[in-house]
């Protein structure tokens, strides 16, 4: 057979049309066109009408690529510029945008006016909001590379965009970069950031979005590795009006060590070392900068996150007059007054009510703990005539009721004897 055989019949003088899907990926990608279209729509709107710019940007996306281009977008919305690679900016002669958050006057009512054309523009193409994060971040990693009133006006601009939703908190985790530490930058940018985001939300909700950033435990490494410690970090922050942040700082550093002394009781004991946890726990007592009444529950949470409760019910009860008779001691060496002592029984009546598989050993375990001296006859009546919590406290008491009634007759013996 002949290749002229095999040759596939064409038409003649008809032009085929390519796929929209093929035209797009075929287009080439220009940012600097982008760049010169977009200046030219933020150049038409009146020098500082900015709800006249934020109309002509919202009906500019009808026309111009904002999904495509949504890095150039921003980049020049915030720098008046492009970036180039390392974080200078791209000098090609192009003059900048009238309006960005550079453009701004150096104070925050001047940048939330500025935020709020980020906001409208947002509302309206909500898919720019991945892409806007992107580069707020690609930005803050090159503050050393902006000058010192452009970097300001951003860590305003960037408390602005996280306190009121536009950006979360963890585009902050950049600035760990170690040289932007080392220099400073990093602790001088977060400081205006956290400063401008308590001017309109609370130090609670800031520690709430810092904590779902991965942030909140990291707060220390903002500074440099020579002033990494608690006392710097309260000096700076108390010498710069935020007092609520070293506050909130100290309560998250007081969580972890306790946290840490519950998990190294709970290894300890479930390694059968109850000596070497008598000595941790001495160590950390000192150390811990916790009162006794504020210990005891951490040696208790420890003891019992130490045992394998999943047993069987019926068994429970035994195992747990087994664990706290062979830990006796252990509670008894941080029991040693009687407000210690209502505070390990209040600990004890909220734990029981909270895992109602141990609620019905509450009297039983008293009684324990009596018998092996951690618990005293006063404690346990304060207890019972107005020291214990709310959870639980009817049926404990009814529980309680012969045992309490066996010691006021044997303190009333004991007052008889005497006389």
């Amino acid at each position: 057979m002949s290749s002229a055989a095999n040759t596939k019949p064409v038409l003649q003088g008809v032009k085929i049309k390519q796929r929209k899907g093929v035209q797009k990926a075929t287009a080439k990608f220009e940012p600097t066109v982008f760049r010169d279209q977009f200046i030219g729509v933020i150049s038409s709107a009146a020098p500082g009408n900015l709800d006249e710019l934020s109309t002509k940007l919202d009906a500019a996306g009808n026309t111009l690529e904002y999904r495509r281009y949504v890095e150039t977008l921003f980049e020049i919305l915030i720098a008046g510029r492009l970036l180039a690679p390392g974080g200078t900016f791209l000098d090609d002669g192009t003059p900048a945008s009238p309006f960005s958050i550079f453009s701004a006057e150096d104070d925050l009512s001047s940048i939330k006016k500025h935020v709020d054309v980020f906001h409208k523009l947002m509302r309206r193409y909500k898919y720019l909001l991945r892409g806007f994060e992107d580069t707020l971040r690609n930005l803050l990693q090159y503050v050393n590379r902006f000058s010192p009133e452009d970097a300001n006006k951003l860590a305003l601009a960037t408390g602005v965009f996280c306190s009121s939703g536009l950006a979360n908190l963890n585009v902050l985790t950049v600035l760990f970069k170690e040289h932007l530490v080392k220099e400073g930058l990093s602790l001088l940018f977060v400081t205006t950031v956290f400063k401008t985001y308590l001017v309109d939300q609370s130090v609670d909700q800031l520690g709430l979005n810092l904590s779902k950033a991965g942030m909140s435990e990291r707060l220390l490494d903002f500074f440099p590795p020579n002033k990494r410690d608690e006392d710097s970090f309260a000096r700076h922050f108390e010498a710069e009006d935020m007092k609520q942040l070293v506050t909130f700082q100290n309560k998250k550093q007081m969580i972890m060590r306790k946290d840490s002394v519950i998990e190294n009781v709970r290894v300890l004991l479930e390694e059968g070392k109850i000596t070497e946890c008598m000595t941790f726990l001495k160590a950390q007592a000192k150390e811990a900068g916790l009162s006794e009444p504020e210990f005891i529950p951490l040696i208790w949470t420890g003891i019992m996150a130490s045992v394998d409760w999943g047993t069987r019910v019926d068994q429970i009860d035994n195992q747990i007059l087994k664990t706290i008779h062979q830990h006796s001691k252990l509670l008894a060496a941080f029991c040693t007054s009687p407000k210690t002592e209502i505070a390990l029984m209040q600990t004890i009546q909220v734990n029981f009510y909270e895992d109602a598989r141990f609620i019905k050993q509450f009297r039983a375990v008293t009684q324990l703990l009596y018998k092996n001296d951690v618990l005293s006859e006063s404690a346990i009546l304060y207890w019972a005539e107005k020291g214990s919590k709310t959870q639980g406290r009817t049926v404990l008491m009814k529980q309680m009721e012969p045992f309490i009634h066996w010691l006021k007759n044997a303190s009333d013996d004991e007052d008889s004897d005497d006389e």
